[in-house]
């Protein structure tokens, strides 16, 4: 590496930890200045019998965008109306029981400043998010969020950068409380994120993984070890349950299993399966969260468990690799 380029790395790094230096700042001082208006505007959300509506233009649209879908995806039903396209025809979206969040630095865009007029005719309230108290979105609005900053960490102070940290810090900040408020858990999150990992490891039961019926590789207590072979091969779970007739499961006979017997008995092709099997094997309930079996199977170095309901009743077994399919682990 040429002086040069370490001279221009350090330029670099001392610009990166001016631009955090500043907006760092600005999230202090703004932090510091949250006052009543908070509480408000967390308690209009609250109450709010419609949706919440976010909407800004240019970077603060994007910051809108961002808000609306934290917003939404913890508990409180909210979407992102564009500025631009509210004027074109979105305002149909909007109704009367709606709460519309404007956020606007300057507080002087003329397209919200339009969306904001219709949405108080129907009725809609107000709240509005700038950088200036005395702008005339501030005044129109039934609640107005001082998100001012001292400077952009841009050097022409110019592209927003520290402004616009500081507006999606607040709409994360009214997401949190809104969600503390209404006693929003991990099960309702994993409710509204289905597709991702957090919801298919807080929503996927046992029951939904674990084979049964025919699939279910069974045999009872009299079969010999060549036909509880044969029932392994079937089924590809790598073990075989015993089954006492009745539907308890007496045990398991798994490929370990086999192989300690071909060690210690050495021709097994007349033996009973039952001469090998590991008896009291570990059961699961089918409404056991599925990576909470995942652990015990992880914990007991097992890769096959037995479900049974609450009297003991055969119902389906689990396999490490159906969990791994299920992307649980």
């Amino acid at each position: 590496m040429s002086i040069n380029e370490t001279a221009g790395g350090s330029r670099h790094l001392a610009s990166a930890h001016r631009t955090f230096s500043i907006e760092i700042q600005a999230l202090q001082a703004l932090r510091d200045r949250l006052d009543a208006g908070f509480d408000q505007a967390v308690e209009m959300l609250l109450a709010c019998h419609g949706r919440i509506v976010v909407t800004g233009i240019g970077k603060s649209g994007h910051i809108a965008r961002k808000m609306a879908a934290t917003l939404a995806s913890t508990g409180t039903p909210a979407f992102f109306m564009h500025g631009v396209e509210a004027m074109h025809g979105d305002l149909g979206m909007l109704t009367g029981q709606d709460i519309v969040i404007a956020i606007s630095y300057s507080g002087s865009a003329a397209e919200l400043l339009t969306v904001l007029t219709v949405a108080k005719r129907m009725g809609a309230h107000i709240i509005t998010i700038t950088g200036n108290p005395e702008s005339e979105l501030a005044r129109n609005a039934d609640l107005h969020i001082d998100a001012g900053v001292l400077q952009e960490a841009c050097p022409l102070n110019l592209a927003p950068t520290a402004s616009t940290t500081a507006a999606l810090v607040l709409g994360d900040a009214l997401a949190v409380a809104c969600l503390e408020a209404r006693g929003f858990n991990a099960e309702d999150f994993a409710r509204s994120h289905p597709g991702g990992a957090l919801g298919r490891r807080l929503l996927t039961r046992v029951r939904d993984l674990m084979r049964s019926g025919d699939a279910l590789p069974t045999v009872g207590p009299n079969a010999l070890i060549p036909a509880a072979l044969e029932e392994m091969s079937r089924k590809g779970m790598g073990m075989v349950i015993i089954n006492d007739g009745q539907g308890r499961p007496l045990g398991i006979f798994t490929d370990g299993d086999l192989r300690r017997m071909l060690v210690s008995r050495g021709d097994i092709r007349l033996l009973p399966v039952t001469e090998g099997m590991t008896a009291h094997p570990r059961t699961v309930s089918p409404d056991m969260m599925a990576a909470e079996a995942a652990k015990h199977m992880h914990d007991g170095l097992l890769s096959q468990m037995i479900v049974v309901d609450e009297a003991g009743l055969l119902l389906g077994a689990l396999h490490m690799h159906d969990l791994l399919a299920a992307k649980i682990l």
